[in-house]
């Protein structure tokens, strides 16, 4: 009988049919270039306060400055900020997880073993960033899609990876149990 091999102690691929454990291979949020509009109103806000405070006339009291100040940071800075982290993306030795929303949270899933296609977008400002976004299609349910992702390529590779592990996977214990392939 042969022995399994293993790496650092740890077998590289379970025996057939025992359960494989899920492990975390990548968590990441979109890129954040998205807040560099936020960046520069901030800056924008934060230098107007300064020079136009103590230097308005009586009927514009310094409060009002300030309660304006307020709002435009309230809306066009911290809003997108809390847009942009309330978004998350994990990808794990089983699935692909999308989680999303202030409010009310949404998540997603997709499965490696069902398989499915990967495409990537790039725009030109993706493009100068390292970025783009991946959509995923397994032909039956909607596309899951992953907007101005990091290091859109290799997350790509490791997507493709993840879909061979567990095809193999899924392939090796239908084989070894007797079932048939159509049924997982």
């Amino acid at each position: 009988m042969t022995q399994p091999v293993t790496l650092g102690g740890r077998p590289m691929m379970p025996p057939p049919g025992a359960p494989v454990e899920e492990l975390l291979v990548a968590r990441f949020r979109g890129h954040a270039r998205r807040l560099l509009w936020s960046a520069l109103v901030l800056i924008a806000v934060c230098g107007a306060v300064a020079y136009f405070y103590g230097n308005l006339p009586a009927p514009y009291e310094d409060w009002m400055l300030l309660c304006a100040a307020a709002v435009v940071v309230l809306g066009l800075v911290v809003v997108p900020f809390l847009v942009w982290f309330s978004r998350t993306y994990t990808i794990t030795t089983r699935r692909v997880i999308v989680r999303d929303g202030l409010g009310s949270r949404n998540r997603r899933e997709l499965s490696h073993t069902r398989g499915y296609s990967i495409s990537v977008r790039r725009g030109l400002i993706q493009r100068m960033w390292g970025a783009g976004t991946i959509t995923l299609s397994n032909g039956v349910d909607a596309p899951l899609r992953l907007i101005n992702v990091p290091n859109v390529n290799l997350v790509h590779e490791t997507l493709a990876d993840q879909i061979e592990v567990n095809q193999i996977l899924a392939h090796r214990d239908a084989h070894s149990t007797g079932e048939p392939l159509t049924s997982r």
